[in-house]
């Protein structure tokens, strides 16, 4: 199925329908194919909400100039001039 822009945008839950249903639904601009609409594939994986919450919490100095010297120096591979 191919349709202009300017049907497209009145009649779009007709289009969508259609792609879902396995149709191949091209929008075209002057009667030039521009775009196709496809259907999404499913999510490969679920999310599960809270996946963090079993983390370790960080310590109330995470921030602290002290600790981000310290992070500097490992990362540098030595103390810093």
């Amino acid at each position: 199925m191919q349709c202009n822009m300017l049907e497209a945008k009145s009649q779009l839950s007709k289009l969508v329908q259609a792609a879902l249903e396995g149709e191949d639904v091209i929008i075209a601009n002057k009667g030039v194919p521009v775009v196709r609409l496809v259907k999404i594939g499913a999510q490969d994986f679920a999310r599960k909400p809270g996946a963090w919450a079993g983390l370790p919490k960080a310590n109330a100095d995470w921030d602290a100039p002290e600790t981000n010297a310290a992070i500097a120096d490992e990362l540098a591979g030595g103390e810093l001039p």
